[in-house]
């Protein structure tokens, strides 16, 4: 049975700015749950201190990363938890997320939440996945 992904959005608001309220999920039969991902280097080491545009670029390949390892891709995103310490400067570099999961096809349920600081120092964002297949 192929997944079915139906957006769920008793308003219309959401959609303009790329998430759905609630997306119902059929006939899958593997789920992903993904650690948050940071703007961290290969090795362990965090990267772009003080560029939230760069964090939020590499946040993404990191997510992308965990999915592709699991045979998965932005594609199978139904849900995406956005963390960080400046609601105001995300949302002035929003558009590098939000293109790429338009690119994908995808518009999971989103929260963004801002937050005194992340696990690593002079993070500023953290992306944390619910994937389906």
């Amino acid at each position: 049975m192929a997944v079915e992904r139906t957006a769920v959005n008793p308003v219309t608001w959401s959609v303009e700015m790329g998430f759905n309220q609630g997306e119902l999920v059929s006939g899958h039969t593997r789920t992903l749950y993904c650690s948050g991902q940071t703007a961290m280097s290969a090795d362990g080491k965090p990267k772009h201190d003080g560029d939230m545009e760069k964090q939020l670029a590499l946040s993404l390949d990191n997510l992308e990363a965990v999915l592709g390892e699991a045979g998965m891709s932005l594609s199978n995103l139904v849900r995406l938890n956005v963390y960080t310490t400046d609601v105001d400067l995300l949302f002035q570099h929003y558009g590098v997320l939000a293109s790429r999961l338009g690119a994908s096809g995808v518009a999971p349920a989103t929260t963004m939440l801002g937050v005194t600081r992340l696990a690593i120092p002079g993070q500023m964002v953290e992306l944390e996945g619910t994937a389906v297949q």
